[in-house]
Formats: structure tokens, sequence, C-alpha cells
């Protein structure tokens, strides 16, 4: 019997390495000068919270605490040549994913934010708004449903 236990301790301590060692996870930066202005959109805006700061680097975390955003000032002496360049305002959106489009279309307009492109369903199954943050990083609040046929 005590061999039956050590046999599945370890298929259990193989099984939990295997999971923990192939776990990856996605954490987007921006380089920006505006560190505090998207501090206060985020969190304002959008409901982030604060994970981490210090006076060159932000880590924010979505309002459930499953993603994270990282936005760090260029040319700062700690960081290496390629985390030195500032964002130049093109090429980047972001996705969020919520539950109510709706709901949170409606709470942004209350807040007088800007909607760049007004609430709608699209053919293959999106409903959403888009908005700005203050670095022109577009941002898409999408509630994904079944594509009609």
């Amino acid at each position: 019997m005590k061999a039956l236990y050590i046999t599945v301790l370890v298929l259990i301590i193989n099984l939990t390495n295997a999971q923990t060692q192939n776990k990856m996870k996605l954490n987007a930066g921006i380089i920006t000068e505006k560190v505090n202005e998207t501090k206060n959109f985020y969190t304002d805006i959008l409901n982030f919270g604060v994970s981490f700061e210090n006076e060159f680097y932000l880590l924010m975390h979505t309002p459930n605490k499953s993603y994270e955003i990282s936005f760090l000032q260029p040319n700062h002496p700690s960081q290496k040549p390629i985390f030195q360049s500032a964002y130049n305002g093109k090429g980047i959106y972001l996705t969020i994913e919520v539950n109510n489009v709706d709901k949170i279309y409606n709470e942004l307009k209350n807040k007088n934010v800007e909607i760049k492109i007004d609430i709608r369903n699209e053919p293959w199954g999106d409903r959403h708004f888009a908005i700005v943050d203050p670095n022109g990083i577009g941002i898409d609040i999408v509630t994904y449903t079944k594509p009609k046929n």
C-alpha cells in the first residue's frame, strides 16, 4: 500500500511540474511619455487596478485581475536600448472582452468618454465599440456572440 501512495505522489508531482513548465503568460507593454495620464485613464475609465508602479514603470491589471498591461517611460537609464524608444502612435490596438458590452458602452457614455466607433453588431459575431487611450491606442471593447447565418 505504501508503494501505491508513493507512486501516486510521484505521478501528481510530475503532472504538476509538466503543467507549470509549459505555462506561458503574456503581458503587453507600451513605452510612453504619458504614464500618469495613462494610469488615470485606465483606472478612472476602465476600472483597472495598479499591480505595481515606480517612478518609470506602471503595471496594471483588469478589474478581475486576470490580465495585465504595462507602461514604461522611454529613455530610462535602467533599460536596455530595445526598451528605450517611445510608441510612435501607430500600429497597436487592444481588445477588451466583456460580458455585457452595452453596459460598458452606457457607463463610458455617462462618463463622457469619446466613442470613436459607435456600438454595432458585426456579421462575424462581434458586438463592439471603440475608444482611444491617451497614447492614441485604439481599444475595441467587445462581447463575442455567434455569427448570424
